[in-house]
């Protein structure tokens, strides 16, 4: 309790506070809960997020039945000891919808409309970088490492030693793969194929200096909704 006692936290007259959970490598926020003192011991000390329902007026452990826990990195307190932000990696999506964030609904930009119960395509999209963003997140970076530091042996590396005619022959051949894979050749084949096409596409895409970022940037536009 030491180490609860040193904070110096003004509890409201229910002696609770609000606790924003933040994933703690993409700066997502993933949720709002309530904490009381014995919430936040716990999860001090298991380093897993606890927290305190009003409606049922019992603790309970993120994640315990889904699974889904949240393994804290860290806790903060602002500036007005009556909030906490908790740092974590989540196991798996934090709302009970199955959406990454709880806040997955758009009221508008600067609209003043409420969104659809969905959000639109471009709001989930921004809204929910989810899981898949970050794979791809972390095979361009890979994959630009190879091109600045090509390591021996390392098959990207070949790719761009063999020179962008090369990267582009390598796509052409992927898409073949996939289409002759979508004719018959079973569902696991296909995502096979799929995903070889990505990586190369990805890799074509490092090879003229292009960024994720420039690709996303395209998609987030196809996504906004016309007129």
């Amino acid at each position: 309790m030491s180490r609860l006692a040193s904070l110096p936290l003004r509890w409201n007259a229910q002696g609770l506070l609000p606790a924003v959970v933040q994933d703690a490598e993409t700066g997502q926020v993933l949720m709002v809960a309530w904490m009381n003192e014995e919430a936040l011991r716990r999860t001090l000390e298991t380093g897993e997020t606890w927290f305190w329902s009003r409606s049922r007026q019992a603790l309970w452990h993120k994640g315990a039945t889904s699974g889904h826990v949240q393994r804290v990195r860290e806790v903060r307190v602002d500036c007005d000891a009556d909030t906490l932000l908790v740092l974590v990696d989540p196991a798996g999506p934090a709302c009970h919808t199955g959406h990454q964030s709880c806040f997955y609904r758009s009221w508008g930009a600067f609209t003043g409309e409420a969104g659809e119960e969905q959000g639109s395509a471009a709001a989930q999209w921004e809204a929910e970088p989810p899981e898949r963003r970050r794979v791809l997140d972390r095979l361009f970076a890979v994959i630009e490492s190879r091109k600045e530091n090509p390591p021996p042996g390392s098959y990207t590396a070949r790719l761009f030693a063999a020179g962008e005619d090369e990267i582009i022959k390598k796509v052409g051949e992927e898409a073949v793969e996939v289409i002759l894979a979508a004719k018959g050749q079973g569902d696991q084949r296909l995502i096979e194929e799929l995903a070889d096409l990505v990586y190369h596409s990805l890799v074509l895409l490092a090879a003229r200096g292009l960024t994720l970022e420039e690709l996303e940037a395209e998609l987030r536009r196809r996504f906004r909704p016309s007129g």
